[in-house]
Parts: structure tokens; sequence; C-alpha cells
């Protein structure tokens, strides 16, 4: 009767362990060295540009990997694009048009935005797409897309404007 008692006390303290340790390191942030930095190496803050353009990501003393990769001091990019709310630290980072994976590895994309003012970040994932211990991510930049050229008539040269001479071959009058 004894021995069936402490044989019941040890399963359930065992559930108990198995519990709390399974609760904990699925909230648990994973580690970040100290010294690590994100930041945005193209586009810069406050540049205008116009149709689709590359993003070029950087990342001080850390490796890139693969989403899955548990390697240490490893991670991977996810860019928010126009993203107001807050990265939730012990939750995976959302995936939607603001907050675009990067999971394969990459380190840059090309990004096609609407004209318009646009609020670009990086964060760095670990291999469950949670945030890093620090959050590691990277100072906000502001990029302006500009609307596409409008091709109309063929421009005329200085030269041509002040000769009078057109490309058709006839003179102004």
């Amino acid at each position: 009767m004894m021995h069936a008692i402490i044989r019941q006390g040890a399963i359930a303290a065992a559930f108990a362990v198995c519990f709390c340790w399974s609760s904990w390191s699925a909230q648990a942030q994973t580690p970040a060295p100290a010294d690590a930095s994100l930041y945005i190496i193209y586009p810069g803050d406050g540049q205008r540009i116009r149709g689709s353009f590359p993003v070029r990501f950087g990342l001080r003393n850390m490796g890139i990997t693969h989403a899955g990769d548990r390697m240490p001091n490893t991670g991977h990019h996810h860019l928010l694009v126009d993203a107001d709310e807050a990265i939730e630290p012990n939750e995976p980072i959302p995936t939607d048009k603001q907050h675009i994976h990067f999971g394969a590895g990459q380190t840059e994309t090309r990004l096609e935005l609407p004209p318009g003012k646009h609020v670009l970040q990086l964060v760095l994932g670990d291999a469950d797409h949670k945030p890093f211990a620090p959050l590691l991510m990277s100072k906000k930049i502001t990029v302006t897309v500009l609307p596409p050229r409008v091709r109309g008539s063929p421009q005329i040269s200085r030269v041509e404007r002040e000769s009078g001479i057109r490309r058709s071959g006839s003179t102004r009058l």
C-alpha cells in the first residue's frame, strides 16, 4: 500500500515537472548576445523611391539561418511594413502583409509598395518565429514611394528648344 502511494506521488511529481518545463520552454525567449544588432542597409531613412526597390538586411554579432534551425546565436529576418502594433516577446511574429517572414535565411528582398510614405523595420526571429531576448529590432525607417512617371511625348532637349529645331526636322515658328 505504501509503495502504491509513493509510486502515485512520484508519477504526479513527474507530470508536474514535465508540465512546468514544457510551459516554461514554450514561453521562454531564445537568448541573444547583448552586443547583437539588426539594421536596414538599404534603403536609407527618408529615401524617395520610384517603383519596386530592394531592401537589404544587416545583422552584427549573430548569424542567419533558416526557420526551425536551433543553432545558438542564429535566427532569420522578419520585415515589418507599416506595422503599428508592438511585437509580443513570447508569441510568434505574425505572418501577414505587414509582417513578412524570410524563413529560408534570406538577407534581402524586393518590395513593391503603393505610392506614399511607408515605415520599414526588421525583427530577428528564432527557430519558432519568436523574437529574441533582448529584442533584436532595427530602428524604423521611412521611405516615400513616388508614383510612376507618366510617359508622354518625347522630351525636347535644351539645344532643340534654343535652335527651334524639332526631332521631326520641322522648325518651330
